[in-house]
């Protein structure tokens, strides 16, 4: 005998995944009722979904910011999808400012995904995690393997995607676009973003205030 689905665990369960109320409902038959069951269900029909759409063209979307500290912090973020449609959907726009306030958040973020990153830092990690001392005596196949996986955990800092959500840390930030793939029907996007901090790169006055007077006196 199926298990007798609640409407609030069908929304419940549509909240956590962004899934249909149909699809939801369908999985939780499916598990006999076993929320977790379900949810895992529908997390990988919703990747498998969004991974056949990664290669559709993608150029709508929104450009959206994020101030923070007072205005001592700003991100803008460009989001793609394929339709002005889908760009104007307040689920899209939600994804964009969560986006952006990851960005803020993560200060070791240099770039979307491990594509962008130049060879040469990649070489430079390794050059750096090879003369560390505590790989000196170990064999060779030891330490590259070593190496290699603290290289992966360095770039993977660096990377976006890689991060996990501020706001649900159960998932990465490439889950959380995935998922509104799934729910929105349409490839997404990160494509860019920048981050601005005041003062950044700009030579920071070292006179304190009492040799500041004295100048002033002696004009």
């Amino acid at each position: 005998m199926a298990a007798e689905i609640s409407a609030k665990t069908v929304k419940e369960l549509r909240d956590k995944t962004a899934a249909g109320m149909m699809d939801c409902k369908k999985a939780l038959q499916e598990s006999n009722g076993d929320f977790e069951k379900a949810m895992e269900s529908l997390r990988k029909k919703g990747l498998a979904s969004a991974n056949k759409k990664a290669d559709r063209i993608a150029t709508e979307g929104i450009i959206e910011s994020y101030i923070h500290m007072g205005g001592k912090l700003g991100v803008l973020v460009e989001v793609n999808c394929e339709t002005d449609f889908v760009a104007r959907r307040e689920e899209f726009q939600e994804l964009a400012k969560n986006v952006a306030m990851q960005i803020a958040a993560s200060p070791a973020v240099k770039f979307v995904s491990l594509k962008e990153i130049p060879q040469s830092i990649i070489d430079e990690e390794k050059k750096i995690e090879l003369e560390k001392n505590d790989l000196a005596n170990k064999p060779q196949e030891i330490k590259e393997k070593i190496v290699e996986g603290r290289i992966q955990k360095r770039l993977n800092e660096m990377i976006l995607l890689e991060q996990s959500f501020i706001r649900d840390s159960d998932i990465t930030i490439e889950e959380l676009v995935k998922r509104n793939i799934a729910l929105m029907g349409e490839n997404i996007q990160i494509r860019r973003f920048e981050r601005f901090n005041l003062g950044e790169g700009l030579e920071k006055r070292s006179e304190n205030f009492s040799d500041e007077v004295e100048k002033m006196k002696k004009q």
